[in-house]
């Protein structure tokens, strides 16, 4: 019969021992020699005490090989923690002719090493965090991603020992010693490395088991809720994940655990950033059994301890016949039960005390592996987790299971011993939590809300427990020196007769497998030590003396805290962002205004209100690592090539809760303000942002496309194509809406996103086209200067171009005004003397008049903002305000064929229609129009497809239509301008100039009258009649009088006859056509 030491303690020594008896197998055990309640051993056939005390007893290899000869062991189950994951031991279990149970040292050797780890993840295209181990390259990593922090993580082993998240090198010296020694203390290996931070990270792991050959998946694990990078809730499987995701962290697993010859369980742990949730990054594998196994097995049905011993024993995995690991039955969860103490702060400290009471939760789907009992105390220095307790669910999904979880901790009653019951319940109650809505920073970014909360519920704990006396100080109004948790000294850093300053470290405590400092409240004089290290301490013991003192430890202590003081790591920073500024480069950027334009920073800051830009991505740099100096990179294609950031437009208008608005621009100083690497996933970010906030987008947009001399990015890529900022760019199309600005050149990928744009604005001068001079010559098709190409006057013309304007200062204007009417209304300005409307259309029905002045006359002063000017002359489409709100103006223009629609002009009006509907502007339509433009010259530009777009335009919008007729409304023209009929406006009126009729009265007249008009003696006289006969059973009130208009209105009165609708339909505002995505057409 085999006979196993299982070389551990606690609960999981418990746990295992119960498979291995249900096996057949014999459990055998383990104690310190100072462990004088050890209640694992109640389930072991045999135990053996260790010659050690506390941890260092369970760290000591040989003699848990000694205990294992002695006990007669075949093997060795080493459990999790302590030497579960020591390739040095699993060696020399084997060497001593055991059977070591998990995998084998090699594997071990590899992942216990993190930079070994990270390079198999590479070579097997597992994503990486940038990351060194290299200590002096660490103050250069720390400042390089000091916008995302860097993670100190222990080289060997894992759990949350030895790991710190900084911010900078002057913050990463005292971690690193920190890390260091709690890396030492944990596993006996100090090194570290480092490690770029994901800010708002969840953490997800695959268990996987192999028999040396093939890799199995078990299941995903959500192990996000977490405390200082502890874990606290577990569930499984991992909920919202997309199955493709799911299935690639799968695919990584198994590659890795292959490449590695895993023979045993393992863990794939990977970081999913939030911001970017298709980017997971690979962390460790930790290659053993993990506290988290039970939800695992919970939702498989497998015994996971039974698996270990399965393989271990020589079985394969096609022998054991285990399930699909996506057919995971409902949802489990664990809570791990420590026992400790919560501060106000949030801050968790080891408890101690004998537990008088345990009465356990129970019901279905309830399960608590624990080894504590009434009578038990728990020993002082090792981890403080007491019990885990388990739910499962079969229906309900993870809502149902939180739930349980939550009724079952209401359960658990314990007496004697504080617990982090409390905690749990407080969390499961938070609503993100109960969303999902969390990261692994929520419970330390919420701490001492959590422990308000938790507090609440447990009011009757004794916040300090009463620590023995040390005696009598050694002098008069000497001080005492407390431990500020129970816990091992793990270091002495202030030696007796030392001066100490206020919050410096004079003893450091191990509890947790965390470091704790025992400081001073002011400066004073260390008098006397009396623990040393290694020692067990409880909470409160007096650790040492100190006497009070004033001068010059007080002075630096207040002086470090001084927040004019400026660190080295800020410092650092500050030089490094130096660089980023156009000072940093005036050549570049004298040749650039030697071109009369203006920089990227420029057009941003007068873009944005004053000071409230705030750069994003600023710190990034070309991926030409291979070819050129990181200092070249850093002086000189700052930003990669493109600024980009959030800040507030329009705030003293608007209020700043409609302000914020998401700006890119290229640096046409840096290599050309082409599109590289990095800019492109900047410019993801950015986009990413806007979407996610609904913000308004600002692109300006000159460059020269793709940029070729990436060389860090090449290995990674065949074709580029599968770049996503275009698809990112267009997918916004009637989300939020985006202006592009364009000054000198604008080629290719640039000029792509100009074309996606709901509204352009180029500076006269700039050229436009989707391939620059050495495409077209690449591709055999001449040789052009970039001046030939789209030329901005071309392409207004073309209507490629929204607006045209002389200068980059001009555009930005024109930028703001646009941001305005899409930011809603603002206070009336000045308007002009609405009488002025009275006099824009002359009495003389034959007489041309200016649209333009009368749409000024009817707007707030200095409020149009025409589009697309160029283009359509027939129609003229522009946004203006009337008393403060937007409005969106279509309006025929009669000094072009006299306001007939022409097809581009009805193309240009429905895709305004689709602008406005898309964000909320209602719409004027000024109608003077004899109807559609006919012909065969005019059935040549397709007029029947593209006139219709406005009737199909109009029908689909939800935002209210107001249509006035100035002048003409007649025949389909008339009724496209009224959004498809007299009925279909919000309100539809008229001027006492307006006329109406199925078609153009003087065309009525030689059609309908043809006959009489060839018979008569005078057909001019007679044509000059029926006309007028026409004209005057037309006019507006006519029309008025039998209800198919709502009024004929002073002209003077259009304003308030407009705000009065408005206010109208906006009481009840009449539902969309259909629930759909809404999209802008480009065209």
């Amino acid at each position: 019969m085999t006979r196993i030491l299982i070389a551990n303690r606690g609960e999981i020594a418990l746990r295992i021992a119960r498979t291995i008896a249900e096996t057949g197998a014999v459990p055998l055990g383990i104690r310190a020699a100072d462990e004088a309640q050890a209640p694992h051993l109640a389930a072991m056939a045999a135990a053996h005490v260790l010659p050690g005390m506390g941890v260092a007893a369970y760290l000591d290899g040989a003699a848990v090989i000694a205990a294992a000869h002695a006990l007669g062991a075949d093997a060795i189950h080493p459990g999790y923690g302590f030497l579960s994951e020591s390739a040095p031991f699993a060696q020399a279990v084997a060497e001593a002719g055991l059977r070591f149970i998990g995998p084998a040292p090699e594997t071990l050797a590899l992942f216990g090493d993190k930079t070994r780890a990270l390079t198999l993840a590479r070579a097997c295209g597992v994503p990486v965090l940038p990351s060194t181990t290299n200590e002096p390259d660490f103050a250069a990593f720390c400042t390089e991603h000091a916008a995302h922090g860097v993670m100190i993580k222990a080289l060997a082993g894992g759990g949350g020992r030895g790991m710190r998240l900084v911010r900078g090198p002057d913050d990463a010296r005292g971690a690193l010693a920190l890390c260091a020694a709690e890396a030492k203390a944990a596993f006996g290996d100090g090194r570290i490395y480092i490690e770029r931070a994901i800010t708002r990270a969840r953490h997800v792991e695959v268990q996987v088991i192999g028999d040396g050959a093939a890799i199995a998946v078990l299941g995903l694990r959500e192990c996000t809720l977490q405390r200082r990078r502890q874990k606290v809730i577990e569930i499984a499987p991992a909920p919202d994940v997309p199955a493709a995701l799911a299935d690639r962290l799968a695919a990584h697993a198994v590659a890795l655990g292959k490449a590695a010859g895993l023979h045993g369980l393992a863990t794939v742990e990977f970081l999913l950033d939030r911001d970017d949730a298709d980017a997971p990054w690979f962390i460790e594998v930790n290659a053993r059994l993990q506290v988290e196994h039970t939800v695992t097995e919970m939702t498989t049905g497998l015994d996971l301890v039974a698996l270990q011993l399965a393989v271990s024993g020589g079985a394969s995995l096609a022998a054991l016949d285990l399930p699909d690991w996506r057919a995971a039955r409902g949802f489990a969860v664990q809570c791990r039960i420590n026992a400790e103490r919560i501060g106000a702060d949030g801050a968790p400290r080891p408890a101690s005390g004998t537990i008088v009471r345990l009465d356990l939760p129970g019901g279905p789907g309830v399960r608590v592996d624990t080894a504590a009992h009434a009578g038990y105390t728990p020993p002082p220095g090792y981890d403080t987790l007491l019990a885990k307790l388990i739910v499962h669910v079969s229906n309900g999904g993870l809502p149902a299971a939180q739930a349980k979880a939550r009724r079952a901790l209401g359960e658990w009653r314990i007496e004697g011993l504080a617990t982090s019951v409390p905690l749990l319940i407080a969390l499961l109650d938070q609503p993100r939590v109960q969303i999902g809505d969390v990261d692994t920073r929520y419970i330390d970014t919420h701490a001492a809300l959590l422990a308000a909360a938790a507090r609440a519920l447990a009011p009757g704990e004794d916040d300090v427990p009463h620590a023995p006396d040390a005696g009598l100080p050694p002098e008069p109004g000497a001080q005492a020196l407390r431990a500020p948790l129970a816990g091992s000294v793990a270091a002495l850093p202030v030696a007796p007769g030392a001066a100490i300053a206020p919050g410096a470290d004079v003893v450091v405590i191990e509890a947790m497998k965390m470091l704790h400092p025992a400081t001073t409240e002011g400066a004073g004089v260390l008098l006397d030590l009396l623990v040393a290290v290694g020692d067990v301490v409880a909470e409160g013991a007096v650790l040492g003396w100190w006497r009070r003192g004033e001068g010059g430890a007080e002075a630096q202590a207040v002086a470090a805290r001084d927040p004019d003081h400026v660190r080295a790591d800020l410092a650092a920073l500050q030089a490094r962002l130096a660089l980023t500024g156009d000072a940093a480069r005036p050549a570049a950027i004298d040749k650039r205004h030697a071109m009369g334009l203006r920089t990227a920073r420029e057009n941003l800051a007068d873009l944005f209100d004053n000071g409230q830009f705030r750069e994003i991505g600023g710190l990034a740099i070309a991926a030409q690592r291979g070819r050129r100096s990181l200092d070249d990179l850093r002086a000189n294609t700052p930003g990669d090539g493109m600024v980009t950031g959030i800040g507030m437009v329009n705030a003293g208008h608007c209020g700043e809760d409609r302000a914020s608005v998401v700006a890119l621009a290229y640096d046409f100083t840096v290599l050309a303000g082409t599109q590289g690497h990095f800019n492109h996933k900047k410019t993801d970010r950015l986009l990413e942002m806007a979407e996610r906030w609904h913000l308004p987008v600002v692109f300006y947009v000159e460059g020269g496309g793709g940029r070729p001399g990436d060389v860090d990015a090449a290995p990674l890529s065949a074709s580029s194509l599968d770049t996503t900022s275009f698809t990112a760019f267009a997918r916004l199309s009637g989300q939020v809406p985006r202006i592009a600005i364009v000054a000198g050149r604008c080629f290719a990928g640039n000029a792509v996103f100009l074309g996606c744009a709901d509204v352009t604005i180029g500076v006269r001068g700039a050229n436009i086209g989707l391939g620059g001079p050495a495409m077209i010559e690449g591709g055999g098709l001449g040789r052009f200067a970039p001046e030939d190409i789209g030329p901005a006057e071309e392409q207004y013309a073309l209507g490629v171009l929204d607006m045209l304007v002389d200068s980059e200062a001009e555009a930005t204007r024109a930028a703001r005004g646009l941001i305005g009417m899409f930011q809603g209304a603002v206070p009336p300005g000045p308007a002009p003397d609405p009488r002025g409307l009275r006099v824009c259309v002359p009495g003389d029905r034959q007489r041309v008049y200016d649209m333009r002045a009368l749409i000024a006359a009817l707007a707030d002063a200095g409020s149009v903002l025409e589009l697309r000017g160029g283009y359509g002359p027939g129609m003229i489409t522009a946004f203006v305000r009337i008393g403060g709100e937007p409005f969106g103006v279509l309006a025929n223009n009669p000094r072009h064929l006299g306001g007939a629609i022409d097809a581009p002009g009805a193309e240009k009006g429905a895709r305004f229609l689709q602008l406005c509907d898309a964000f909320d502007i209602p719409v004027l339509s000024l109608c003077d129009t004899p109807g559609f433009m006919v012909g065969p010259d005019s059935e040549r530009t397709a007029a029947v497809r593209r006139g219709s777009r406005l009737f199909v335009a109009a029908a689909t919008i939800g935002v209210p239509w107001f249509t006035v007729v100035v002048r003409k409304g007649y025949g389909l023209g008339a009724q496209a301008m009224a959004g498809g009929d007299l009925t279909a406006s919000h309100t539809v009126c008229a001027w006492p100039t307006g006329e109406f009729g199925p078609m153009g009265l003087e065309g009525a007249v030689r059609l309908g009258f043809r006959k009489e008009l060839e018979a008569a003696e005078d057909p001019d006289a007679l044509f000059r009649k029926l006309v007028d006969a026409l004209y005057e059973k037309g006019k507006a009130i006519g029309v008025a009088e039998v209800l198919e208009i709502d009024a004929v209105i002073d002209p003077a009165e259009t304003r308030d006859w407009l705000l009065t609708g408005l206010r109208a339909a906006r009481t009840h505002p009449r539902p969309r056509p259909r629930d759909r995505r809404r999209f802008v057409d480009v065209w």
